[in-house]
């Protein structure tokens, strides 16, 4: 493919993974209450969810994702669900410095993993990029074997840096605040922010 239209499609990718949406604010909760640990598999599990529809947008698989809809919509329940799940934990978390440190060593990646491909599968703001927007910025019809693989190395070099920034900056924020009353709020306005991307999810067809 020319540059310029791998540019374009950069850019326009660009601008909708950083834009809020319930993936953006899950990634902000995550590393407000929980910090980097198994951070990793929780951003790969956004990469993989948007190369998975990106898949489904090139190879001409949308009309059969929406043969199997019902599958699609108990994902994207599964996502929510683990994002009410992270909420009550993050809520639930000690509030003393030391005792969070030690609790978020217990989360374990392949959760971490599930959880965010499943939010990611089921988010209706993805779903719309690569089903309709993507389309219009790039034809499907144009899109051969490389032209698919310079695609999805473009969305794997843009959504990985910023889901990973994200969390980092949320993580450098979280440890800021040390007194026991800054780290309740936190955790209580962090855990708010996951039970409302879950409810924004569940809302949106």
């Amino acid at each position: 493919m020319d540059l310029t239209p791998l540019l374009l499609f950069a850019g326009v990718y660009f601008v909708a993974v950083a834009s809020p949406g319930p993936g953006l604010a899950a990634v902000v909760a995550r590393g407000l209450g929980q910090g980097l640990v198994a951070g990793p598999a929780f951003v790969a599990g956004f990469v993989v969810g948007d190369l998975i529809w990106f898949t489904v947008a090139a190879t001409g698989l949308a009309v059969l994702a929406k043969r199997f809809e019902m599958l699609f919509l108990a994902i994207k329940y599964a996502g929510c669900a683990y994002l009410l799940y992270m909420a009550w934990r993050i809520w639930t978390a000690p509030v003393k410095a030391a005792q969070i440190e030690a609790a978020t060593t217990k989360v374990r990646a392949w959760p971490s993993f599930l959880g965010a491909l499943s939010l990611t599968l089921g988010n209706p703001k993805v779903i719309v990029f690569f089903l309709s927007i993507m389309p219009l910025v790039i034809d499907p019809k144009a899109i051969n074997p490389l032209v698919f693989v310079e695609m999805a190395a473009v969305i794997v070099l843009v959504i990985t840096p910023v889901m990973a920034g994200v969390l980092l900056l949320a993580d450098r924020a979280r440890r800021v605040f040390t007194s026991e009353t800054a780290l309740r709020r936190i955790n209580r306005a962090t855990a708010g922010m996951m039970a409302g991307a879950a409810a924004l999810i569940a809302a949106r067809g």
